[in-house]
């Protein structure tokens, strides 16, 4: 795993992540069920935050966690069985409580994009489960990288 910077409108970071098509990605035909290019989405989100010394599980032990509110996926091509992916997924939007991460999935063989898409996620207190202001350390870890 890597992670590139780059600018674009005071815009921030692209993380790359691996994963292999398991049997249990796909459905009777081999090709990879829809549903899960969320999943790799999510993976990405994870690893970018990771890169950032941003721990989700630090962030739920401030009673804090990060949920979806919106996503969307352009399919192109399938995945199937046994493929290589590449996961890059970017920042390209931060506000007050959320944030928006884009996504590309590439086989790497040849390296053809196969989906597209985003998700945008708010951050939330979920004792009380009500969005909040994204916190400071956070915010600065996401400008800075």
């Amino acid at each position: 795993m890597e992670i590139n910077k780059y600018l674009s409108d005071n815009l921030h970071f692209m993380h790359k992540t691996e994963h292999r098509v398991i049997y249990g990605d796909t459905d009777a035909g081999g090709v990879a069920y829809y549903a899960n290019y969320f999943r790799w989405f999510e993976s990405g989100r994870r690893e970018l935050f990771r890169s950032l010394k941003i721990g989700y599980k630090a962030l739920h032990d401030r009673n804090i966690i990060s949920p979806v509110v919106e996503s969307h996926c352009n399919y192109f091509h399938p995945a199937r069985y046994d493929d290589f992916l590449s996961i890059e997924t970017k920042i390209t939007e931060i506000k007050n409580k959320s944030v928006k991460f884009e996504n590309k999935v590439y086989r790497k063989k040849g390296r053809k994009l196969l989906a597209s898409g985003y998700t945008i996620n708010v951050f939330v207190d979920w004792k009380k489960m009500k969005s909040i202001k994204m916190p400071d350390d956070v915010r600065k870890k996401l400008r800075i990288g």
